[in-house]
């Protein structure tokens, strides 16, 4: 082998290295964003569908949502969604399979307020856990008893724990709960 073609192989050699090395941190880079926007969401879907095939579906998730115009509500829609589901859970003690249906109305009305697109409950799932991924398990706890519900399988304390993870989950829609949100509650309880 003459020197020529002796620095080419070493050239062909080094890009080689170099392309196994980008396409490695290229993969752990993306496999950890994943994770940090995801948190258990994640763990979920690689576990579920194996890493390769379940950061594939995260990350089209992620970019599904990205073309969503979404957007927090105006303090009054917040005012009226809290309203509503203050009416929602006082009904509970009277008729708790229609709360909960109530609940899941109200939740679809917030995500369609927001701009999620409604009506496939999975998609809907699927879609707040990119931008809410610590809630979503509330989302699909809630919609477990629900369903049970409709089949009469589900008691009242079954019914009891769906609308807390409804409550946590349309807490975090109407932008998290938090400060804000309680200081609307108390000034339109005030009104």
């Amino acid at each position: 082998m003459d020197d020529t073609t002796l620095a080419i192989v070493i050239i062909l050699a080094g890009v080689l290295i170099l392309a196994a090395v980008g396409w490695y941190w290229m993969t752990r880079s993306r496999s950890r964003r994943l994770r940090e926007t995801f948190g258990p969401e994640y763990e979920r879907a690689v576990t579920r569908d194996g890493r390769a095939e379940g950061e594939k579906l995260l990350d089209e998730r992620r970019k599904r949502v990205e073309k969503y115009e979404l957007h927090p509500l105006p303090a009054g829609d917040r005012v009226r969604f809290l309203k509503r589901w203050d009416e929602a859970q006082a009904r509970f003690v009277d008729d708790p399979e229609a709360a909960i249906a109530d609940a899941q109305r109200l939740v679809d009305e917030v995500m369609e307020a927001r701009g999620y697109p409604i009506g496939d409950p999975q998609r809907q799932q699927e879609d707040i856990s990119v931008e809410n991924p610590a809630v979503v398990s509330h989302y699909r706890e809630a919609r477990l008893i629900a369903r049970r519900s409709d089949s009469g399988d589900a008691s009242t304390e079954d019914l009891r724990i769906a609308i807390q993870h409804y409550r946590a989950l349309f807490q975090t829609l109407l932008e998290g709960g938090g400060a804000a949100v309680a200081e609307e509650r108390v000034e339109a309880s005030v009104r």
